[in-house]
């Protein structure tokens, strides 16, 4: 019988470095053998791929954050269906950069649709599905904007762009949600080289799924 693979997702604000320590991570894992899948979100499939284009490059004047709410619910829909939950049931382990409370902190927290309604859209979008892990990458706010500059060179996408204020409402809503469910978070420290904070990665990943 196969065994279910395990589900990690990566989050954190602009500039936390979460996207390298994807990469990172799932390079260190599949060195142990692990068979991994690398994805992300808004993405991962080709329809959630679609969605991420109109989500980062709207139309127009944008989306209210109804709008964005549903839209990636909708890629998420399909990236649970047609990727994530497949893999896992072929006992692959699944690192995704982004899920379920990018959404709940972005459009939920800082966009003010709420939690409830981020996560009643995840329930009837995706089941409701939850990563075995969250890892919440934490960085200074001074390191964070000069890493997104560094990174954008002034070319942000449409919600990256969005002003400090928001930004600090997402930052605040991902910290609340790690001391609502410190069995489910993990909170690192993402300031310093990339190999350091990877060491401290997978020292909760080893901790805690490892066994």
């Amino acid at each position: 019988m196969t065994i279910r693979g395990r589900f990690i997702a990566l989050e954190g604000g602009e500039g936390s470095g979460k996207s390298t320590q994807t990469r990172l991570l799932a390079h260190a894992l599949a060195e142990r053998g692990i068979d991994v899948d690398t994805t992300r979100e808004p993405g991962g499939t080709p329809g959630a791929e679609a969605v991420r284009a109109l989500l980062l490059e709207p139309p127009g004047a944008g989306w209210g954050p109804e709008a964005e709410a549903l839209l990636f619910a909708a890629a998420r829909a399909d990236h649970v269906a047609q990727r994530i939950r497949p893999a896992l049931a072929a006992g692959r382990w699944v690192i995704c950069d982004r899920f379920v409370d990018s959404s709940r902190a972005y459009q939920g927290g800082a966009g003010g649709v709420g939690d409830d309604a981020v996560r009643a859209l995840h329930a009837i979008g995706s089941g409701g599905l939850r990563p075995d892990l969250t890892i919440l990458i934490t960085v200074d706010p001074a390191e964070a904007a000069a890493r997104i500059q560094r990174r954008d060179e002034g070319a942000a996408d449409a919600i990256g762009g969005r002003d400090a204020a928001y930004h600090a409402a997402v930052a605040f809503a991902f910290a609340r949600m790690a001391v609502d469910d410190p069995r489910g978070f993990a909170v690192i420290d993402g300031n310093g080289p990339a190999e350091d904070v990877l060491a401290r990665v997978l020292a909760e990943v080893d901790r805690r799924l490892c066994h």
